[in-house]
């Protein structure tokens, strides 16, 4: 044990008498080791940089850090020279041998390192040799920018390809707002975010007095004030500013600002940047093409993808090239089902307008146009399936509308004509049974003109309400009533005693449940029970109208929900009407977040089960 002990103090003391700065990280970068020398080399003590990351990378030379790294992480150590931050800001001429550090068992534990400041000579032709890689970077850098065609990231790489090519400590980017005679700060790196957009005063600028000598770039001190404060107050140790015009298709567009604190820059930095402003400029006209042609492109696009109508645009060879939201949700055809192959309808003449029916039974209204200067077809189409059905329905309630019309107005003209010129003829009683005629007829019209109206007003959204009601009342009440209307029917009426308040609109479910009963007595005409029967069932409320008629056949208990559809089982057809009733109880039912549908009987017997559901009120108690 006392030779470990001896052979670890002995490990310390070499460390500490080092003349070499030594200095090892974890696998996060995180200071393990600092020695004495790396205080002397680099200026910060062993507490300063103990359990902290490491401080000492320039930020250009980040990316050569972890490469080396990387390298030497399998194994083996790598020997160059390169440059370290001092605390004091100053850029070192460091020559470092990197190692990988592994434990006993062999797993990775980070790197080591060993620094020596190199000797002037050797700093000489370091710096030579870095002039001559910056060159080389600047084709490498340009050519980057190259492959990025919008404007906005174009800027953000010409500011931080500045700053690698010169070793700025920041940079910036300003357009030139000829109309305001201002400075716009676009893009900066190195810089708070919250410059950027700021503005300042052109004639006044280091750009402003470039474009009055006629220079490209200038060298300038700190003392110049050329963006006002949005610069120079942000960056501590500022001493060298290098300014570069870039010109867009011959004429200046905007500037590249070099901001050196912590080293020096010279002759050599200042035609770097010349260069690469004048390259800037060039890659920034481009993308200054490209931004436009996108615009255009996404405006072309907005367009098209708004518009409520199918568009469709073909090639010469009648190919689709673009399909767009509209014309999948009319065709029910997605974009990778269309495009790169012939229109999946016939392509109609170019004047005026085709209609077209598909095999989904949608009808198109399609025209199309012939682009001049392009050999391309925009097709635009819309579904007018609604406005043929629309056009169907209108030609079926004005046939039936008169028909159902004609009967009672007949009656009355006649039995009216009948008293007018037979009063005196007439007995009593016979009287009596005309004029009861006269308003039978007159309530059969009321009701007919009625739903004529609320079939207008139900497509639109008719208003209902949402509130609590008695409906076990409501039943009993319209149950009463229609034991006066017809003597061959019997109503039965079965509510549950703790039926609870309904939730709804009152006036709307008493047309529902007066509705449901005429059809009862309507579709029974030899007489029988009716039954109406209320409970809760499934959390909603459940009113059922039974009656003992001739039914509904299967295949039209959905149909007979529809407008101007009656069920055509039997002689079905002989009781009239326009078919608007049950449409209607529908639409108030769905409006009061119930449901109405068609049933058979459930005891097997002849006759329809009509269920309806609303919302009740829950009990908070």
């Amino acid at each position: 044990m006392g030779g470990v002990g001896a052979s670890d103090a002995m490990m310390r003391a070499a460390v500490a008498s080092s003349a070499d700065a030594m200095i090892a990280v974890d696998a996060d970068l995180t200071v393990r080791l600092w020695n004495p020398a790396a205080e002397r080399v680099f200026g910060w003590a062993a507490d300063d940089v103990l359990g902290r990351p490491l401080r000492t990378i320039p930020e250009e030379h980040t990316a050569e850090h972890r490469a080396v790294l990387e390298r030497v992480r399998e194994g083996g150590h790598i020997s160059f020279v390169t440059r370290r931050l001092h605390r004091d800001g100053r850029l070192l001429d460091i020559r470092a041998v990197v190692s990988a550090m592994r434990g006993e068992d062999g797993g990775f534990l980070g790197w080591v390192g060993l620094y020596r400041p190199v000797r002037e000579d050797e700093a000489v032709q370091h710096q030579t040799a870095e002039r001559i890689r910056l060159v080389r970077r600047l084709n490498d850098v340009v050519a980057d920018l190259n492959t990025e065609p919008a404007l906005s990231s174009v800027l953000d790489r010409v500011t931080s390809g500045l700053i690698e090519l010169t070793g700025a400590d920041a940079a910036g980017f300003v357009v030139i707002e000829h109309q305001t005679n201002t400075l716009k700060l676009v893009s900066m790196t190195g810089l708070p975010r919250n410059l950027r957009d700021s503005t300042a005063d052109l004639r006044s600028s280091l750009v402003g007095e470039l474009l009055r000598a006629g220079r490209t770039v200038m060298l300038a001190t700190s003392e110049a004030r050329g963006l006002g404060d949005l610069i120079w107050s942000e960056l501590d140790g500022l001493h060298t500013i290098a300014v570069g015009i870039s010109n867009v298709h011959g004429s200046p567009y905007g500037a590249l600002y070099a901001l050196f604190s912590s080293r020096r820059a010279g002759h050599i930095e200042l035609e770097l940047l010349e260069l690469f402003a004048g390259h800037a400029g060039v890659v920034i006209g481009n993308a200054l093409h490209y931004d436009e042609a996108v615009r255009q492109r996404r405006h072309e696009r907005a367009v098209i993808e708004a518009s409520a109508d199918g568009i469709a645009v073909l090639d010469r060879d009648g190919v689709v090239k673009r399909w767009n939201l509209a014309a999948e949700r009319i065709t029910g055809l997605a974009p990778e089902d269309v495009i790169g192959r012939p229109l999946p309808f016939p392509l109609p003449d170019p004047d005026g307008e085709q209609t077209i029916r598909l095999e989904s039974g949608t009808w198109l209204g399609v025209l199309h146009t012939e682009i001049e200067g392009h050999d391309e077809v925009v097709v635009d189409f819309r579904d007018i399936t609604e406005a043929k059905s629309l056009e169907a329905e209108k030609d079926l309630f004005l046939s039936m509308t008169s028909h159902e019309l004609r009967t009672p107005i007949t009656v009355v003209r006649g039995f009216a004509k009948t008293l007018v010129d037979r009063w005196e003829k007439l007995e009593e009683a016979d009287r009596r049974r005309a004029v009861a005629t006269i308003a039978d007829r007159a309530d059969a019209l009321g009701r007919l003109v009625d739903n004529l109206l609320y079939s207008r007003a139900v497509p639109n959204g008719l208003t209902v309400t949402s509130e609590p009601f008695d409906l076990a009342g409501l039943l009993r009440g319209a149950a009463y009533g229609l034991r006066g209307v017809s003597e061959r029917h019997m109503v039965e009426l079965d509510v549950a005693g703790d039926l609870p308040a309904a939730l709804g609109d009152p006036m709307a479910t008493d047309i529902i449940v007066g509705q449901l009963l005429e059809n009862a007595v309507k579709y029974s005409p030899d007489g029988g029970v009716i039954t109406v029967r209320a409970g809760v069932e499934g959390g909603v409320i459940t009113v059922t109208v039974e009656d003992a008629g001739i039914g509904i056949m299967a295949n039209d208990r959905e149909r007979v929900f529809e407008r101007f559809v009656q069920g055509e089982a039997g002689d079905r057809r002989r009781f009239g009407g326009l078919g608007l009733g049950l449409y209607i109880v529908r639409r108030l039912a769905r409006a009061q977040q119930g449901e109405v549908s068609a049933h058979p009987r459930a005891d097997g017997l002849r006759g329809t089960s009509m269920r309806f559901t609303l919302p009740h009120c829950v009990d908070t108690t």
